[in-house]
């Protein structure tokens, strides 16, 4: 079987289960996995190289862990310094230490693999979480934002634990060694992507852009993703500590909404064979073998990560949100397939024992899907005095609340904020011009840097939280594609738009635009008013 009908063959079962699968909300991770669960059955027949597989799909989490150091600024960080650096220290302390002592104590496993086992067992899994609370508009809830904090911290954690990994697998050298070696790496590291982040990245994405070719601005992206990545493997690290930091650096520049938007469909793409990937890893023989096993395992590691963060929560808020917390963070996360993987090939797990584990992160990975959208419901089923109350949003949305969102930053743009900013009223504006937005800045404007269609651009800008959206453009197939955006994220947005001429009232009547501004109308309402103005003057002169 040639490679292109191979190809065809994944993308089809891939499409075919997720579409199953969303009618009962299955989250897309499980629906990947399960696609390649199936052709691992017939990979004798279709002979398909995993260890190519594996190499592209380790690109997955590169470009996971670049969006996650996107996310990390130092102001997000102090808004919610207590969910992140305590509940969430204590959740991935506690539960890696219960989690290595039960493996080592219960099991009788090694300590190295027991450590291993803890420390994956402990993180849940951000891509399944986050985009249900976003979903469902959770993350604006007290347990939301604690499930974020924890998660957050936990993301920060995979670095140290992959760092871990390395260092146990090498036996050649003492401990010391390779501690100090392992520091020396990370501060030239460090110097390197700090240099090269400070002072010449922006002044080369900024050079790039002024080329006004799109596709370049994606490509030094790439190119910066993957040789962070490259510089970090090259001194012993993970790729994905160069592109974590790589992430990190272009947080602090005003790219960073563009990029985020631009990035994620290759992001989801890579991840979608990463996923797809794990599946094929699976042994069937095995699972079948220890199906029972891998159930119980299953439901006593949810039950005690259950435990845990509820007890640790109990001692800071109440046993509701203590326990919708716990629910939403019970299941075993994707980081721990790559650590998992990493342990692996370090020869540091036993081939069957990874095949247990692979297939418990699976089960609770399926387990999350069917059941993180009725946390609440399931809590106030128990808890029937639990009033609903409305939490504060997770982010104070950096001033821009009930704000509204102003797409294009040219003439009509400018003055549109220039009246905003004179009424007092909230806004935002994107513009894709980098001379533009630079001006903007200058005149303390508050102007984004990015493509106002980009459906992941218009949600970091909380336009859900928006009054409304004012699209001043004239291209009309940049405002048609604006407001499908618009209507896909949310069909109550009020849209205003500005138009040149009436057959464009018709052109964008499937698009449910709540109004319409024509430039002429106001030019004739504001010479009238100039003249009648004039008129009176020389009446009262008379």
């Amino acid at each position: 079987m040639d490679l292109l009908t191979i190809i065809v063959a994944i993308l089809f079962v891939s499409l075919i289960l997720n579409l199953l699968l969303k009618r009962i909300n299955v989250s897309p991770i499980v629906g990947y996995i399960f696609t390649g669960m199936i052709f691992a059955l017939f990979l004798d027949i279709i002979k398909i190289d995993q260890n190519n597989m594996a190499h592209i799909a380790e690109f997955g989490i590169v470009f996971l862990m670049f969006t996650i150091g996107l996310e990390f600024s130092m102001t997000h960080l102090k808004q919610m310094k207590k969910e992140v650096f305590v509940y969430g220290f204590l959740q991935v302390t506690l539960s890696s230490l219960i989690f290595t002592y039960i493996a080592h104590i219960g099991f009788n496993l090694d300590m190295k693999t027991s450590i291993i086992i803890g420390s994956a067992l402990a993180l849940s899994s951000t891509a399944i979480v986050l985009k249900t609370l976003n979903e469902n508009g959770d993350i604006h809830r007290s347990y939301g934002r604690n499930s974020v904090g924890i998660l957050i911290f936990q993301d920060l954690a995979v670095i140290p634990i992959l760092l871990m990994i390395t260092i146990l697998a090498d036996t050649t050298v003492s401990l010391e060694t390779i501690i100090w070696n392992t520091l020396y790496s990370a501060v030239i590291v460090g110097i390197i992507l700090f240099v090269l982040g400070k002072y010449i990245l922006e002044l080369f994405l900024a050079y790039v852009i002024d080329t006004k070719i799109g596709e370049l601005f994606i490509m030094s992206i790439i190119l910066i993703v993957l040789s962070s990545a490259l510089l970090a493997y090259t001194f012993g690290f993970s790729y994905s500590l160069g592109a974590f930091i790589a992430g990190m650096l272009i947080a602090e520049t005003k790219y960073k909404y563009q990029i985020e938007a631009d990035l994620i469909p290759f992001r989801d793409i890579l991840l979608g064979v990463f996923f797809i990937s794990v599946g094929m890893q699976v042994n069937f023989t095995t699972v079948t073998e220890n199906f029972l096993t891998i159930v119980a395992l299953t439901t006593v590691i949810l039950i005690i990560k259950v435990a845990i963060i509820f007890g640790i929560l109990k001692f800071f808020t109440d046993a509701k949100k203590s326990l919708e917390t716990a629910l939403a963070l019970a299941q075993v996360g994707e980081f721990s397939f790559a650590v998992f993987a990493l342990a692996s090939a370090r020869n540091l797990l036993e081939n069957d024992l990874n095949q247990i584990m692979l297939s418990v992160i699976i089960l609770s990975l399926l387990f999350t899907s069917l059941v993180i959208r009725h946390v609440r419901g399931f809590v106030k089923f128990f808890d029937k005095k639990s009033l609903e109350i409305e939490d504060e949003p997770i982010m104070k949305n950096a001033g821009i609340k009930d704000h509204i969102i102003v797409c294009g930053y040219s003439i009509l743009g400018k003055k549109i904020v220039k009246k905003l900013k004179d009424c007092g009223i909230n806004y935002v504006a994107i513009e894709h011009d980098r001379k533009h937005v630079k001006e903007g800045k200058e005149k303390g404007d508050t102007v984004i840097f990015g493509n106002a269609a980009s459906k992941t651009m218009l949600n970091s800008l909380f336009i859900k939280d928006a009054i409304a959206v004012i699209i001043a453009m004239e291209n009309d197939d940049n405002i048609r594609l604006i407001s499908q955006t618009i209507k896909n994220i949310d069909p109550n947005i009020s849209i205003t738009v500005k138009i040149s001429h009436e057959s464009q009232i018709e052109e964008f009547e499937d698009l449910q635009i709540d109004s319409f501004v024509h430039e002429h109308d106001l030019v004739a309402r504001r010479l009238i008013e100039k003249a009648t103005r004039c008129i009176i003057k020389e009446k009262v002169l008379k």
